[in-house]
Parts: C-alpha cells; sequence; structure tokens
C-alpha cells in the first residue's frame, strides 16, 4: 500500500492513489470481516470472501477481469437485453403516442430512442437483490428513465450544452423546436412521480414505501440534486475547481439520479434500512465512477464512436476529472470506485448481487 502512495508521484495522480489506497484498506477490511464474523442468514460464506479478498488485491496492480469477484457465471449482455428490453416495453406503455401527438412525439423520441437503461437496471437489480421482484420495480425504473430523459433533453438546449447529437440521433430541440423540447422534459418530470403513484402500489409495494421512493426520486433531481450540480456546474465554466468542488458537482449532477433508481429499487423491494444504506454507497460510488469514465471517454474517443459530441467538455473549458487528476490519474481513480462499489455488495448473496457486480465493471470499462 505504501507504493501507491509514493511521494515521488505527480500532486494530481497522488490524490488520485490516496483514495485507491483508501478504498483498498476498505475492501480489505471489509472481506476480513465477512471472513472472522459468524456468517448470518443471506451473507457471503467465508470461502467465497477471501476469493473476493484475492481478486481484490490483484484489482490494486491489474485492471480486473470483468465479473472476477463474482465465483457465478453470469450473463450481463444478455442481462442488460433482456431487462432492457422489458423495461422499453413497459415505457412504450407508459408514455403512448395520443393527443396531442406532437409533445407526445418529443416524449417519446428522446425516451425511446435507445441508451443503455443504467438507472432502470439499477432499479431491477437492486430490488432483486434485497429479495423484491421485477415488477415491484418497474415502475420506479421507468420513472428513473423519465427523469434522466428530461435532464438529457434539458442538457442539449442551445441555452445549456447546445448539443446536435443524442444516443446517435438528432437531438430533442433539433427536431421539435426548443419550445416544444422544454414542454417534453417538464412533461416527463412530472409523469415520473405520477407513474410511480399510480402504478406502485399495484404491484404489491405498501404505500409507505412508495411514497419513500417517490421522496427518493424527487430529491434527487431538485435544488439538492441533480439542479444543484447542474447550477455549480454552469458558474464553474472557465474556471480553476478543486477536487473537492468537482466531487460535489458529479455527486449531485449525475451520482444523485443513479443512487437514487438503485435505493428506491431496494425500497420497493422491502429492503431494510441496512441494506438499502449499503445499496446507496454502492451507488454513490457507481455514480461517480459513470462521470469519471464518461469524462475519459469524452477525450479519447469520437462522436461516432460515442453517439454525442466529442471534446465538449475541453471545448467549454470545463473542469474535468482528466483534467484536474490527468488521464492516467483520473483512471486510477475509476479503479478505487469499482472497489470501493463492490464492498458494499459483500454482505449480500452472491447470486443477486452478481448484476451489480457485473454492472460496475460494465461502467468502468465501457467504450460509449
Amino acid at each position: 500500500m505504501l507504493q501507491l502512495i509514493h511521494c515521488d508521484k505527480p500532486p494530481r495522480l497522488l490524490i488520485a492513489r490516496a483514495h485507491y489506497a483508501m478504498a483498498y484498506a476498505t475492501v480489505v477490511c471489509s472481506y476480513a470481516t465477512n471472513m472472522t464474523a459468524k456468517p448470518a442468514a443471506g451473507t457471503v460464506p467465508a470461502g467465497a470472501a477471501s476469493r473476493r479478498l484475492a481478486a481484490a488485491v490483484r484489482c490494486v496492480s491489474t485492471p480486473p477481469e470483468p465479473g472476477s469477484l463474482v465465483v457465478e457465471r453470469f450473463d450481463l449482455k444478455e442481462y442488460m437485453a433482456e431487462k432492457g428490453r422489458r423495461v422499453n416495453e413497459a415505457l412504450e406503455l407508459a408514455v403512448p403516442l395520443r393527443y396531442p401527438e406532437l409533445i407526445h412525439r418529443s416524449m417519446r423520441h428522446s425516451l425511446l430512442g435507445g441508451g443503455k437503461r443504467v438507472r432502470p437496471l439499477l432499479a431491477i437489480a437492486a430490488c432483486e437483490l434485497v429479495g423484491g421482484c421485477e415488477a415491484a420495480a418497474m415502475p420506479v425504473a421507468c420513472a428513473a428513465e423519465m427523469l434522466h430523459t428530461m435532464s438529457l433533453i434539458h442538457d442539449d438546449l442551445p441555452c445549456m450544452d447546445n448539443d446536435a447529437l443524442r444516443r446517435g440521433q438528432p437531438t430533442n430541440h433539433v427536431l421539435f423546436g426548443e419550445e416544444t423540447a422544454i414542454l417534453a422534459a417538464i412533461a416527463l418530470h412530472s409523469f415520473a412521480f405520477e407513474h410511480v403513484a399510480a402504478s406502485g402500489s399495484g404491484v404489491g409495494v405498501a404505500p409507505e414505501r412508495v411514497v419513500r421512493a417517490i421522496l427518493e426520486l424527487s430529491n434527487s433531481v431538485g435544488s439538492e440534486g441533480l439542479v444543484a450540480g447542474q447550477i455549480v456546474d454552469i458558474s464553474c465554466e472557465g474556471k480553476e475547481v478543486d477536487m473537492g468542488v468537482l466531487e460535489y458537482i458529479h455527486i449531485h449532477k449525475t451520482a444523485r439520479l443513479l443512487e437514487a433508481a438503485a435505493v428506491s429499487g431496494a425500497i420497493v423491494g422491502g429492503g431494510e434500512e441496512a441494506e438499502v444504506e449499503r445499496v446507496r454507497r454502492y451507488a454513490r460510488s457507481l455514480g461517480l465512477l459513470f462521470q469519471v469514465v464518461d469524462d475519459i471517454l469524452d477525450v479519447t474517443k469520437t462522436s461516432e464512436e460515442l453517439g454525442k459530441t466529442a471534446g465538449k467538455d475541453l471545448a467549454s473549458d470545463k473542469t474535468t476529472y482528466p483534467k484536474l487528476l490527468g488521464l492516467d490519474g483520473a483512471r486510477e481513480f475509476a479503479h478505487t470506485l469499482v472497489l470501493q462499489a463492490e464492498g458494499e455488495l459483500a454482505a449480500f448473496d452472491a447470486a443477486r448481487a452478481a448484476p451489480l457486480y457485473h454492472l460496475a465493471r460494465f461502467i468502468a470499462y465501457r467504450h460509449n
């Protein structure tokens, strides 16, 4: 561990490696606790914990192979395809083409126009992690995607990022005009909560858990969530910011909605408070990871590879993780966040946790 934080490294790389060393220690302690404590019902057996610890140790010096911390065979591609298909079917049913057609065509263009469906998958996987079923999670899964889509429509507007390409297609305001795009985003924002309120109890979720899920989702996009991150991000354009400010921006702008998707899934799945908080910490690390990787891809990939305009952060003089830590430092910080996320899953049943383990690796090593 001393080697990781040896002070002959540049300061920006030192910051990332110090974070990395702390995450390493956290994971070691987490797994050591699981190995020495008497196993509780549903926890990981000591043998599995020791094998995962060995894999985590190897992760410090070399990029981990996808799935290396999970013994069970698991096909993430198949899982994402099947869950994504059902999420798309649910979104199609939730937002049909009806009068007035213009606004619904605009909503559907952005909502149904592709995407990885990471937030719905998080909601479903977290629900199943704590013993719930997919049907219970589907309303919050759809709501999370609606809120995410709302944020993308706003991000792309001329007054914000002024982007013409999203998910390989023309952005909403390019096709439908700014006025319609703004209204479509507002409609998706409000309908997300209506959808959970109207559908949640119909799939057997207790009313108090439906309310908790709505509170979680609504807080994630308000003035203490996504909006907070956006406004600080805008105000910092062209300025030098430190690691604390950058982390604040991305915890709120990106991580908070990913966190809310996972946490709301765990809530409607019937998770105990300790389980919900473990899911929260997992998703917080995952959300930051998502942004770190986004920043890396923005400077290493083309627009064609990304399906959106590459290099726009550099063009607008925004502070990013590669800019602050260097490209190697940003990559090491991404490894740190993978370890932190995986550490939170150690107490859960390995088979149920497999989608979330592999989803973290998918986000860390994605190419678009």
